[in-house]
């Protein structure tokens, strides 16, 4: 674990970003064919998980569906290969992030793709984090997660009773 978020910061940067894609495919599959799946898979994901989210679902037809909060979008010619359907978080105070929304739902539109958008009225960037106060936006962040379950719960199905 790093030893201070500024370090924590620094670890996506020196990831190999398609040896992480190739893995999470890998996972997806696995996933898939697990004697205690149901046979879906989805997968969510934070700031640089986000963007793995939008990569995932470009790079692997398996998965069933995406949810990626605040995470930076993928190319416009990437976007063809996406199957799942996505459900996008962001905030609207983000303008780094939010810079490439308008051309990845443009593409998004133009190749038919199942997707959702969300803005966040006067969220920031990591408004679901609730171990940062300057960012942590409760509203926000709760009805997202609500968004985020109810589309788990429309594209997977309900979770199996253990």
């Amino acid at each position: 674990m790093p030893a201070s978020e500024d370090a924590a910061r620094e670890l996506p940067g020196r990831l190999n970003q398609d040896d992480a894609v190739t893995a999470l495919v890998a996972a997806v599959d696995f996933l898939k064919s697990h004697p205690e799946s149901t046979g879906k898979v989805g997968a969510v994901g934070f700031c640089f998980g986000g963007l793995m989210v939008n990569r995932l679902a470009a790079a692997s037809p398996a998965l069933d569906a995406g949810v990626a909060y605040y995470g930076r979008q993928i190319a416009a010619d990437a976007v063809p290969a996406s199957k799942a359907p996505l459900l996008l978080h962001y905030a609207e105070n983000d303008s780094g992030v939010n810079a490439g929304i308008a051309a990845y739902e443009a593409a998004l539109k133009a190749n038919g793709k199942r997707y959702t958008i969300h803005m966040y009225e006067g969220a920031q960037h990591a408004f679901n984090n609730d171990t940062s106060a300057a960012r942590y936006n409760e509203a926000a962040a709760d009805l997202a997660w609500s968004r985020t379950l109810d589309f788990f719960r429309q594209n997977l199905g309900a979770p199996p009773r253990v």
